[in-house]
């Protein structure tokens, strides 16, 4: 211990007599400055990795099931992590409000007979000369309000899962059914079960939650000095989970949170390793003329005076060079600067480095 501080002691004498940026030192003073360094590592040209990102569903692939009228439910028929097809019967419910909509079709359709009948009379009397115009209009009128209301009980009952096919059946039949039967929208998974048997439901209450998960995408938090470098459809890459994709989107405003961008991509090979929901790390490539970059320990970085320097090993000592941090993990950062690719750096002891280039003592 007294050999160190001896040995810093020393150097912050004689820093005036040195150039800004140059740490000279003997061997035996980096040995007991405890100064140990590594060489810097390979460059990556293009890249930007260890960006933290979420594996979720896109939203054109996931699709909610909801009940379209007040209901109870008689029947489910999958759970969570089935598979379904297109069509399928998922569930089963009892509606006394679906009755009630299919009474009103009934009603519209006698309505709108009796109004299509009036109008063929009243036309034929009118071409004779036997009623006025204006009773003429206003029963064709009255026909075209019976159509529209009808046509309006049409689309209620096929937004409550009925198909054409059933509708015309009711109307030929006359028959009313209180059962609302549930299909699923697409191929997928159910990812989501919200409700169980027995249970009563308002209307639009959510059911079922269902998505096809070889379809998956990404959110990805990036720092704002990094996306300036990165263009749509640049290559997205998950070196862990064997995955890759393309960039789909980049945001234009700061989270509030961590202020980060938020970024958007695809998922094209490799989705069968990953599941909704997974934290995973990501490396998205840039554009060319976006520089050389090194992925370096925190331990090596230190700020002076508001930039941040790296200390390069040289014959006589040590040399403080500035670089532009990219992206900022939590134990290694990816930088760029004026490196040439074969420098060592020094990863312990760099708080001695910075008092002696600043010419105070303490560690950083």
């Amino acid at each position: 211990m007294k050999h160190t501080l001896y040995f810093i002691g020393l150097l912050i004498l004689s820093i005036n007599s040195f150039a800004d940026d140059i740490i000279p030192l003997s061997a035996k003073q980096i040995t007991a400055l405890g100064i140990s360094t590594v060489p810097l590592p390979n460059k990556q040209q293009g890249e930007i990795s260890g960006l933290p990102a979420l594996v979720v569903i896109p939203s054109n692939q996931l699709y909610v099931i909801s009940a379209p009228l007040a209901a109870m439910i008689e029947e489910t028929l999958v759970g969570v992590g089935d598979t379904v097809k297109k069509g399928q019967v998922i569930a089963r419910l009892q509606s006394p409000a679906l009755a009630e909509v299919q009474r009103g079709l009934l009603q519209a359709s006698v309505q709108n007979q009796l109004a299509r009948a009036n109008l063929l009379r009243d036309e034929s009397l009118y071409k004779e000369g036997i009623i006025s115009e204006s009773r003429y209009r206003n029963t064709q009128g009255l026909a075209l309000e019976t159509q529209a209301a009808l046509a309006e009980r049409h689309q209620m009952l096929r937004a409550s899962g009925m198909s054409d096919s059933a509708i015309a059946q009711l109307q030929s039949g006359n028959s009313l059914n209180s059962l609302l039967i549930l299909t699923s929208p697409a191929d997928g998974v159910v990812l989501e079960k919200s409700a169980s048997h027995g249970q009563r439901l308002d209307a639009a209450a959510p059911l079922f939650k269902i998505a096809n998960p070889a379809s998956l995408a990404l959110e990805i938090q990036a720092p704002q000095a990094v996306t300036r470098d990165m263009k749509i459809g640049a290559a997205i890459t998950l070196p862990t989970q064997a995955a890759s994709g393309k960039l789909t989107a980049i945001g234009r405003s700061l989270t509030g949170t961590n202020q980060t961008i938020l970024l958007r991509g695809v998922i094209l090979q490799g989705a069968e390793n990953l599941r909704p929901g997974q934290y995973v790390e990501a490396a998205i490539s840039t554009v060319v003329n976006s520089g050389a970059q090194w992925e370096i320990p925190n331990s090596a970085i230190s700020r002076i005076e508001g930039r941040s320097v790296i200390f390069a090993k040289t014959p006589q000592g040590f040399r403080a060079l500035s670089i532009r941090i990219l992206n900022e993990g939590a134990q290694n950062s990816l930088v760029s600067g004026p490196l040439k690719g074969d420098e060592i750096i020094a990863v312990h002891g760099v708080s001695s480095l910075k008092s002696s280039l600043t010419g105070v003592g303490g560690g950083e």
